[in-house]
Protein backbone atom coordinates (compact mmCIF):
# COMPACT_ATOMS: atom_id res chain seq x y z
CA UNK A 1 0.00 0.00 0.00
CA UNK A 2 1.28 3.53 -0.76
CA UNK A 3 2.54 5.46 2.24
CA UNK A 4 0.56 8.48 3.45
CA UNK A 5 2.24 11.87 3.68
CA UNK A 6 0.82 12.89 7.02
CA UNK A 7 2.15 16.43 6.63
CA UNK A 8 -0.41 16.83 3.83
CA UNK A 9 -3.41 15.56 5.82
CA UNK A 10 -6.08 18.28 6.32
CA UNK A 11 -6.80 19.26 9.91
CA UNK A 12 -10.32 18.19 10.94
CA UNK A 13 -12.91 20.67 12.12
CA UNK A 14 -12.66 19.48 15.71
CA UNK A 15 -9.06 20.77 15.74
CA UNK A 16 -10.59 24.26 15.75
CA UNK A 17 -13.48 23.34 18.07
CA UNK A 18 -11.38 24.06 21.17
CA UNK A 19 -10.55 27.08 23.29
CA UNK A 20 -8.70 29.62 21.20
CA UNK A 21 -5.67 29.59 23.54
CA UNK A 22 -5.27 25.86 22.84
CA UNK A 23 -5.66 26.23 19.08
CA UNK A 24 -3.37 29.23 18.56
CA UNK A 25 0.02 27.71 19.53
CA UNK A 26 -1.01 24.40 17.95
CA UNK A 27 -1.29 26.16 14.57
CA UNK A 28 2.42 27.00 14.52
CA UNK A 29 4.20 24.90 11.92
CA UNK A 30 0.95 23.95 10.16
CA UNK A 31 0.55 24.54 6.44
CA UNK A 32 -2.05 26.99 5.15
CA UNK A 33 -3.06 26.46 1.52
CA UNK A 34 -4.77 29.17 -0.54
CA UNK A 35 -5.91 28.13 -4.03
CA UNK A 36 -7.19 30.92 -6.26
CA UNK A 37 -7.67 31.13 -10.05
CA UNK A 38 -4.33 32.95 -10.29
CA UNK A 39 -2.53 30.05 -8.63
CA UNK A 40 -1.77 28.39 -5.28
CA UNK A 41 0.36 29.70 -2.43
CA UNK A 42 1.21 27.66 0.66
CA UNK A 43 2.85 28.85 3.83
CA UNK A 44 4.04 27.44 7.12
CA UNK A 45 2.51 29.41 9.98
CA UNK A 46 5.12 30.94 12.29
CA UNK A 47 3.26 33.61 14.28
CA UNK A 48 -0.35 33.93 15.48
CA UNK A 49 -2.48 35.76 18.06
CA UNK A 50 -5.50 34.50 20.02
CA UNK A 51 -8.67 36.56 20.56
CA UNK A 52 -11.31 35.27 22.97
CA UNK A 53 -14.51 37.01 21.88
CA UNK A 54 -16.76 38.36 24.67
CA UNK A 55 -14.07 37.64 27.28
CA UNK A 56 -11.44 39.72 25.49
CA UNK A 57 -11.56 43.53 25.09
CA UNK A 58 -9.11 43.19 22.20
CA UNK A 59 -11.52 41.06 20.15
CA UNK A 60 -13.79 42.39 17.41
CA UNK A 61 -16.57 40.30 18.98
CA UNK A 62 -16.20 41.75 22.48
CA UNK A 63 -19.30 43.94 22.17
CA UNK A 64 -21.44 41.37 20.40
CA UNK A 65 -22.45 40.31 16.95
CA UNK A 66 -22.40 42.71 13.99
CA UNK A 67 -22.55 42.34 10.22
CA UNK A 68 -18.77 42.69 10.18
CA UNK A 69 -17.94 39.93 12.68
CA UNK A 70 -20.88 37.54 12.10
CA UNK A 71 -18.66 34.74 10.74
CA UNK A 72 -16.92 34.56 14.14
CA UNK A 73 -20.19 33.36 15.69
CA UNK A 74 -20.48 30.49 13.24
CA UNK A 75 -18.90 27.09 12.75
CA UNK A 76 -15.24 26.69 13.75
CA UNK A 77 -12.69 26.38 10.98
CA UNK A 78 -14.06 29.23 8.87
CA UNK A 79 -12.13 32.31 7.77
CA UNK A 80 -12.80 35.78 9.20
CA UNK A 81 -11.32 38.57 7.05
CA UNK A 82 -11.41 42.22 8.06
CA UNK A 83 -10.17 45.51 6.61
CA UNK A 84 -8.03 47.73 8.82
CA UNK A 85 -6.49 51.22 8.66
CA UNK A 86 -8.29 51.77 5.37
CA UNK A 87 -5.68 49.79 3.45
CA UNK A 88 -4.97 46.27 4.80
CA UNK A 89 -6.78 42.94 5.08
CA UNK A 90 -6.15 40.57 7.98
CA UNK A 91 -7.15 36.92 8.22
CA UNK A 92 -8.35 34.86 11.19
CA UNK A 93 -9.43 31.26 11.72
CA UNK A 94 -12.59 30.90 13.81
CA UNK A 95 -12.30 28.68 16.90
CA UNK A 96 -14.45 27.22 19.64
CA UNK A 97 -18.01 25.90 19.48
CA UNK A 98 -20.54 27.62 17.25
CA UNK A 99 -21.87 30.74 18.95
CA UNK A 100 -18.59 31.36 20.79
CA UNK A 101 -16.87 34.07 18.71
CA UNK A 102 -13.16 33.46 19.18
CA UNK A 103 -10.47 33.40 16.53
CA UNK A 104 -6.77 33.20 15.73
CA UNK A 105 -5.19 36.05 13.79
CA UNK A 106 -2.58 34.76 11.35
CA UNK A 107 0.36 37.12 11.77
CA UNK A 108 3.21 35.58 9.79
CA UNK A 109 4.41 32.59 7.83
CA UNK A 110 7.08 31.12 5.58
CA UNK A 111 5.99 30.72 1.96
CA UNK A 112 6.73 27.11 1.03
CA UNK A 113 5.00 26.84 -2.36
CA UNK A 114 3.92 29.40 -4.93
CA UNK A 115 6.84 31.69 -4.12
CA UNK A 116 6.89 33.29 -7.58
CA UNK A 117 3.20 34.19 -7.32
CA UNK A 118 3.71 35.61 -3.83
CA UNK A 119 6.63 37.70 -5.15
CA UNK A 120 4.43 38.96 -7.98
CA UNK A 121 1.87 40.12 -5.43
CA UNK A 122 4.60 41.75 -3.31
CA UNK A 123 7.13 43.03 -5.89
CA UNK A 124 8.94 45.41 -3.52
CA UNK A 125 10.03 42.61 -1.17
CA UNK A 126 13.79 42.09 -0.97
CA UNK A 127 13.90 38.68 0.77
CA UNK A 128 11.58 35.70 0.70
CA UNK A 129 11.46 35.74 4.52
CA UNK A 130 9.57 39.04 4.25
CA UNK A 131 6.85 37.83 1.87
CA UNK A 132 4.37 37.01 4.66
CA UNK A 133 6.06 38.70 7.63
CA UNK A 134 3.12 40.48 9.25
CA UNK A 135 -0.67 39.99 9.00
CA UNK A 136 -1.24 42.39 6.08
CA UNK A 137 1.75 41.02 4.17
CA UNK A 138 0.48 37.48 4.75
CA UNK A 139 -2.89 38.24 3.15
CA UNK A 140 -1.21 40.04 0.24
CA UNK A 141 1.07 37.08 -0.42
CA UNK A 142 -1.90 34.72 -0.39
CA UNK A 143 -4.19 37.00 -2.41
CA UNK A 144 -6.78 37.20 0.39
CA UNK A 145 -9.35 39.99 0.47
CA UNK A 146 -12.84 40.52 1.88
CA UNK A 147 -14.42 38.37 -0.84
CA UNK A 148 -12.89 35.31 0.85
CA UNK A 149 -14.40 36.09 4.25
CA UNK A 150 -16.54 33.24 5.52
CA UNK A 151 -14.79 30.57 3.44
CA UNK A 152 -14.43 27.15 5.02
CA UNK A 153 -10.83 26.10 5.82
CA UNK A 154 -12.03 22.54 6.63
CA UNK A 155 -13.90 21.60 3.44
CA UNK A 156 -14.94 18.00 2.89
CA UNK A 157 -13.80 18.43 -0.71
CA UNK A 158 -10.81 20.74 -1.40
CA UNK A 159 -12.59 21.90 -4.56
CA UNK A 160 -15.30 23.48 -2.40
CA UNK A 161 -13.06 26.12 -0.82
CA UNK A 162 -9.91 28.11 -1.62
CA UNK A 163 -8.48 27.20 1.80
CA UNK A 164 -7.14 24.18 3.62
CA UNK A 165 -5.04 23.85 6.76
CA UNK A 166 -2.77 20.81 6.63
CA UNK A 167 -1.03 18.94 9.45
CA UNK A 168 2.33 20.27 8.32
CA UNK A 169 5.24 20.01 10.72
CA UNK A 170 4.00 21.24 14.13
CA UNK A 171 6.48 23.39 16.02
CA UNK A 172 8.01 21.67 19.07
CA UNK A 173 6.61 23.03 22.32
CA UNK A 174 10.11 24.04 23.41
CA UNK A 175 10.41 26.43 20.46
CA UNK A 176 7.08 28.19 20.98
CA UNK A 177 7.27 31.56 22.74
CA UNK A 178 4.45 33.82 23.89
CA UNK A 179 4.03 37.46 24.83
CA UNK A 180 1.68 40.47 24.60
CA UNK A 181 -0.28 40.93 21.42
CA UNK A 182 0.75 43.60 18.94
CA UNK A 183 -0.94 47.00 19.01
CA UNK A 184 -3.43 46.24 21.82
CA UNK A 185 -4.29 49.01 24.28
CA UNK A 186 -6.26 49.12 27.55
CA UNK A 187 -7.61 45.95 29.16
CA UNK A 188 -5.91 42.88 27.75
CA UNK A 189 -2.85 44.76 26.53
CA UNK A 190 -0.49 42.55 28.52
CA UNK A 191 -2.29 39.27 27.88
CA UNK A 192 0.40 36.91 26.48
CA UNK A 193 -1.67 35.53 23.60
CA UNK A 194 0.78 36.19 20.81
CA UNK A 195 2.61 32.98 19.92
CA UNK A 196 5.60 32.55 17.64
CA UNK A 197 8.38 30.11 16.72
CA UNK A 198 11.62 31.08 18.39
CA UNK A 199 14.33 32.53 16.09
CA UNK A 200 12.23 32.09 12.96
CA UNK A 201 13.20 34.86 10.49
CA UNK A 202 9.64 35.25 9.18
CA UNK A 203 8.21 36.34 12.56
CA UNK A 204 7.19 40.02 12.56
CA UNK A 205 8.72 42.55 14.99
CA UNK A 206 6.71 43.26 18.12
CA UNK A 207 5.13 46.71 18.32
CA UNK A 208 3.30 48.01 21.37
CA UNK A 209 0.20 50.14 20.89
CA UNK A 210 0.90 53.76 19.97
CA UNK A 211 -2.05 56.17 20.40
CA UNK A 212 -3.01 57.81 17.14
CA UNK A 213 -3.05 61.60 17.32
CA UNK A 214 -5.86 63.50 15.72
CA UNK A 215 -4.62 65.97 13.12
CA UNK A 216 -4.45 69.62 14.17
CA UNK A 217 -7.17 71.83 12.77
Amino acid sequence: MPSTDFQRVPLPRDFFDRHVVEVAPDLLGRTLVCRLPEGTVELRLTEVEAYDGPNDPGSHAYRGRTARNAVMFGEPGHVYVYFTYGMHYCMNLVCGPEGTPSGVLLRAGQVTAGTELARKRRPAVRKDTELARGPARLTLALGVDRALGGADACPADPEDSPFQVLTGNPAPAGRILSGPRTGISGAGAETPWRYWIENDPTVSPYRAHVPRRRPAR
